[in-house]
């Protein structure tokens, strides 16, 4: 079985990129932030959010997204060790989420969970299916891994997976970043070797 969200493209790139962020603390450090502005995005147009995105989200453009992204910044802002646990980024989206709705009428609720690395591979799969499969984007941390040349554009990094495949023994997942996007077993993914594993958050909203 495959199964891929329908997506949304800037200026012809697969979601936003930190590296389009003049800002020179978010071009290196702002991939939380770039991930909250991707969720969204496509919260917005996909499950009707549309109060958290301040711009016309049906005409996107890199300039849009690079002020959006400021706006972002105080909420998930980028630190000297990144924004390294699951917890840190929930705090910062949950905040800009309140701000956002305040003063809409009836705005449809979002929901966010930890998903922490340590569980196990099956857990994922499991994870992920379910997510993918109900139209959720999932934003992924990876901190360190075994393979760290292999993951080299991953590592100490949060970006999206946004589809799977599923294989007789693994499940393979798309991810979105940089405005491009990979395909990764995720047993391989997972199973990162290092005590620094990261997670993964569960996305919801009223429609749930």
């Amino acid at each position: 079985m495959k199964k891929e969200l329908e997506y949304f493209t800037i200026d012809g790139a697969f979601g936003g990129s930190q590296d389009w962020f003049t800002n020179i603390v978010m071009h290196i450090g702002g991939c939380a932030a770039a991930t909250a502005c991707d969720c969204c995005i496509y919260l917005a147009l996909r499950k009707e959010a549309l109060y958290l995105y301040p711009g016309p989200v049906h005409s996107l453009t890199k300039e849009d997204y690079i002020s959006f992204s400021q706006k972002m910044k105080p909420y998930i802002r980028p630190r000297v060790s990144g924004v390294k646990k699951l917890q840190w980024f929930i705090e910062g989206f949950e905040k800009y989420i309140t701000d956002a709705a305040a003063g809409q009428e009836h705005p449809l609720p979002v929901t966010m969970s930890e998903f922490p690395g340590e569980r196990s591979f099956h857990d994922a799969k499991d994870f992920v299916r379910s997510q993918i499969d109900a139209g959720y984007p999932i934003p992924y941390l990876l901190l360190r891994h075994r393979e760290a040349e292999k993951y080299k554009d991953y590592i100490w990094h949060w970006f999206l997976l946004v589809g799977y495949e599923e294989t007789e023994a693994d499940l393979l997942v798309k991810t979105a970043t940089y405005g491009e996007s990979d395909t990764f077993s995720l047993r391989d993914l997972w199973d990162t070797g290092c005590t620094e594993k990261g997670g993964m958050i569960k996305l919801g909203t009223g429609y749930f």
